[in-house]
């Protein structure tokens, strides 16, 4: 038997030590998170990319009462982001959340977002840093490749 280990370096700010475009994306991502259309869950998702012509972009969850027609707030980010600027590579994108009016402390994207993160980042052939906003702390990962190990590829299409 051979034992894989898989690691992934997260670098922790406090809010205060981000440098000053981390603190926009972040800021822009809790302001995103406010225009969610969340009226089942009431979990209001934000998100904000910074694309490498400089633009800054965002966007937020829209649910719908068939709850698989709706979308997550990094999807809806990323997918605009694609339609808007087509050639312009995503750097960093920044994901905040609240309940009921709060910051919530620290989210992650769940899986069909990962994979589009992916998507994006491999469309580009540039790693995309993601930077998940807490209440008083950021989380800095450097590629969206480090939140999905053994990932699903167009390499494994051919």
């Amino acid at each position: 038997m051979k034992e894989l280990k898989l690691e992934t370096r997260v670098e922790v700010y406090a809010v205060g030590e981000l440098d000053n475009i981390y603190r926009q994306l972040y800021e822009a991502a809790f302001e995103a998170s406010k225009k969610a259309y969340a009226p089942y869950s009431k979990f209001h998702v934000g998100a904000a990319v910074l694309l490498e012509n400089g633009e800054i972009l965002s966007g937020n969850n829209q649910e719908n009462a068939a709850y698989p027609s709706g979308l997550c707030a990094e999807r809806t980010t990323l997918f605009y982001a694609g339609a808007r600027y087509p050639d312009a590579a995503v750097q960093i994108l920044a994901i905040a959340a609240m309940k009921d009016g709060e910051r919530v402390d620290l989210i992650t994207p769940c899986g069909a977002c990962r994979q589009v993160m992916l998507e994006t980042e491999q469309r580009y052939n540039k790693p995309m840093k993601v930077l998940l906003c807490g209440k008083e702390e950021a989380y800095l990962v450097p590629s969206a490749t480090a939140l999905l190990p053994f990932c699903f590829s167009k390499s494994d299409l051919i």
